[in-house]
């Protein structure tokens, strides 16, 4: 199925060239590749993230790959940049014949000045502030991304790894591998040192989250 799924991401190179030519320069469109997922970005046009080619795939692309032949579609949700700009997105999966899910095809549009237009009419007109927008991670470093997820995290708990428990500590590694985090190479010593442990110490959580996981689909 290799030389299926080859041509699929060479077949969209053109296509998102077209995307981008007729939504204009607020727009981009990224092709990823999931059998590299260090250096996803197999194909990009237009430039809202700061992405290249080579570059990483975000937090969200890190959760589809862990749904793996399972996951859908995700569309028309809206996140933040770490530099503030507002993105309205969707991610398609790529299939190939079989229905394995092997990449994503993500559309990406700057909205930030619509939005900033908007709160100022909301504003004038007294209604009430929108929702906060989750900060996701686009960039070229995927140990960066990885880092970000780890943050947040640790900033949900409103703790330390040294003040978690040993449950807490479990289902961080948990939560972790649900994402997609331990799909990516290298990412269990950059955890690891993120936390402040020894590379041992978090293969042994992670082992034993994996274990627990497995043990409750099965009662």
């Amino acid at each position: 199925m290799q030389r299926e799924q080859d041509a699929i991401i060479a077949a969209l190179a053109p296509v998102i060239d077209g995307i981008v030519a007729t939504l204009g320069s607020f727009c981009e469109v990224v092709v990823h590749d999931f059998r590299r997922p260090e250096s996803s970005v197999v194909a990009i046009a237009g430039s809202v993230t700061g992405r290249s080619v080579g570059g990483a795939m975000s937090e969200i692309g890190m959760g589809i790959l862990a749904r793996g032949d399972q996951a859908g579609d995700e569309l028309n949700y809206v996140t933040r940049t770490q530099d503030g700009k507002l993105v309205k997105s969707s991610t398609m999966v790529l299939r190939d014949s079989t229905g394995t899910v092997f990449g994503a095809l993500c559309v990406n549009l700057d909205i930030t000045a619509v939005t900033q237009a908007h709160a100022l009419i909301g504003e004038l007109a007294g209604l009430a502030a929108p929702a906060p927008v989750p900060t996701t991670t686009f960039g070229d470093d995927i140990d960066s991304v990885v880092a970000a997820i780890v943050d947040a995290y640790q900033l949900e708990q409103h703790r330390p790894w040294a003040e978690l428990g040993r449950e807490e500590r479990l289902e961080l590694f948990r939560s972790l591998d649900e994402r997609g985090v331990f799909a990516v190479r290298r990412a269990v010593p950059q955890v690891a040192a993120r936390l402040g442990i020894s590379r041992a110490s978090a293969y042994n959580y992670l082992s034993q989250a994996r274990i627990d996981t497995s043990q409750e689909h099965q009662a």
